[in-house]
């Protein structure tokens, strides 16, 4: 599945909470519009079918892009299990041409 920007997550979540916190004070159908379609949004970019849990798998998403950018930033190299680089068992690089 595609993951969306986080910058695009973040925008998607602080526009449809601020929608949902004035509901009552903008009952217009622009407004109830914008709000489905910001929902279904979420849903899809999250893989779900609740708002309640695109939310909560948005922010999880986004805790994780967090994570993984202060360990860059730290210098750790970050990587799924079982990604291997140009250095490791079956590497492609220099040194698995010239080990023999």
């Amino acid at each position: 599945m595609l993951t969306p920007h986080p910058a695009t997550l973040r925008r998607l979540i602080d526009e449809y909470e601020s929608l949902v916190a004035h509901e009552g004070e903008r009952s217009d159908p622009q407004s109830a519009r914008r709000t489905q379609d910001l929902a279904y949004t979420l849903c899809v970019s999250t893989g779900t079918r609740d708002v309640r849990r695109a939310l909560d798998a948005a922010r999880r998403q986004l805790a994780a892009a967090q994570a993984t950018a202060t360990a860059e930033l730290c210098g750790h190299r970050v990587g799924r299990p079982g990604e291997l680089d140009s250095h490791g068992p079956g590497a492609s690089g220099y040194a698995a041409t010239h080990e023999h």
